[in-house]
């Protein structure tokens, strides 16, 4: 059984006014056995990578490598932005080594709303996936029930949008579309995809999550 801790600590400042919350970097980032186009920081798998889709957006021409330079490139956006990320997750047992969220076993979970009571200026959190098992929304949603809070639905649209209620504040959740290749399946199925599609022959998946991820990041 493999233990899959959570290499990073929460990346929030004071005046972080969006979390983006994922759930567990692959477990080679937990090990240090990095591949030499990853990151060693928050979101650096070069094969499910966030920065690929900010990088695009912001033409930030981020570097790619192990190098302290991307690390520190990544952090300046995050401060800029006033973006935080704290993924939900902090540890888990897996039978087989890999990325999959429902590969995961004896999940232990981030006090997330604990975070968001230390920080009054976050407003929203940006899932990296949906409400399937294991998702950062899934996870959400049981976390919640700790304090009697629940999501309420603002848009049912993809991405859906809930919010709840936090100490005198409305809380906002965006469910992005996952960032990983495996989300592409899901992706090709919807109908705004096959819209864009058929209308732009050469519109992919890419390019898909690149506009939904501009409007929110």
């Amino acid at each position: 059984m493999f233990f899959h801790k959570h290499p990073y600590q929460p990346f929030i400042k004071k005046d972080t006014t969006k979390l983006i919350v994922g759930t567990l970097p692959p477990p080679r980032f937990t090990t240090g056995e990095l591949l030499e186009n990853d990151v060693d920081f928050c979101y650096g798998s070069y094969y499910n990578s966030l920065w690929l889709y900010i990088d695009e957006i912001y033409q930030l021409n981020l570097r790619y490598d192990n190098s302290q330079e991307a690390i520190a490139q990544r952090k300046a956006f995050l401060i800029a932005h006033k973006i935080g990320v704290c993924d939900i997750v902090d540890s888990a047992e897996r039978d087989k080594i890999d990325a999959s969220d429902l590969g995961m076993q004896h999940i232990k979970l981030r006090d997330l709303v604990g975070y968001l009571k230390r920080y009054p200026n976050i407003n929203t959190l940006l899932f990296i996936g949906g409400n399937s098992k294991n998702g950062p929304e899934y996870f959400f949603r049981k976390h919640l029930k700790g304090y009697n809070l629940k999501l309420e639905l603002v848009s049912n649209e993809v991405p859906r949008v809930h919010q709840f209620p936090l100490d005198q504040r409305s809380i906002k959740t965006i469910s992005l579309t996952s960032s990983s290749g495996a989300a592409n399946i899901s992706i090709s199925r919807m109908p705004q995809y096959k819209q864009m599609k058929a209308a732009h022959p050469k519109f992919n998946t890419f390019d898909f999550r690149v506009l939904q991820y501009r409007e929110y990041l």
